[in-house]
């Protein structure tokens, strides 16, 4: 508040969450009271909702942030500061539940006939992926070898058809593990 205290900023408490509101021309706030935030809390994430018009905006803004929160945690985001405004967190990809249900399916449904699972072949991809497809680093974040993890792409292939190493297929690929991760595809047994 001492360093925009003239400026239309207002702090308040919701649900066990500390809240900044400030008018969407005020580009210098947010990402500021976000830094302070997280420093705060020792690490903890920050959501920052997109601005809308009006009072209804701030309804609206408030509720992306939580909600980016939680796709974050779903995708395993760990970045500091959370954008709504961002795709892996904008809702997006969750809008038409049914034709993401569908993608998965088709594109990485094979996985489940491997041995073992579709569950390791999906870290594999979230790795791959998460790494700009850069198998090396893929491997190191799995403790494989790069052969390991070079071998287990080659089976997803085998399996699914298209190569998630070829540009041609990776977003397919990666939409679907982006979607499997918030499906939570496959369900769990138990």
């Amino acid at each position: 508040m001492t360093r925009f205290g003239n400026r239309n900023v207002w702090l308040t408490t919701k649900d066990g969450r500390l809240l900044c509101i400030a008018p969407g021309n005020e580009d210098e706030v947010l990402p500021y009271f976000a830094r302070r935030a997280h420093a705060a809390t020792d690490g903890g994430q920050v959501a920052i909702g997109r601005s809308h018009p009006g009072p209804g905006g701030v309804a609206q803004s408030y509720e992306e942030a939580p909600n980016a929160l939680e796709l974050a945690g779903r995708l395993g985001l760990d970045d500091p500061v959370l954008r709504a405004a961002d795709p892996l967190v904008h809702p997006v990809p969750t809008r038409d539940r049914q034709a993401m249900a569908d993608l998965v399916h088709d594109t990485l449904g094979p996985l489940t006939t491997a041995r073992g699972g579709a569950g390791p072949l999906l870290e594999t991809l979230t790795a791959y992926f998460g790494s700009d497809c850069v198998a090396a680093e893929a491997a190191r974040r799995l403790s494989l070898s790069v052969r390991a993890l070079t071998y287990r792409l080659e089976r997803i292939h085998h399996l699914t058809g298209p190569a998630p190493t070829d540009p041609a297929h990776r977003y397919m690929s990666q939409t679907a593990t982006i979607g499997a991760r918030l499906l939570d595809w496959p369900a769990p047994e138990g």
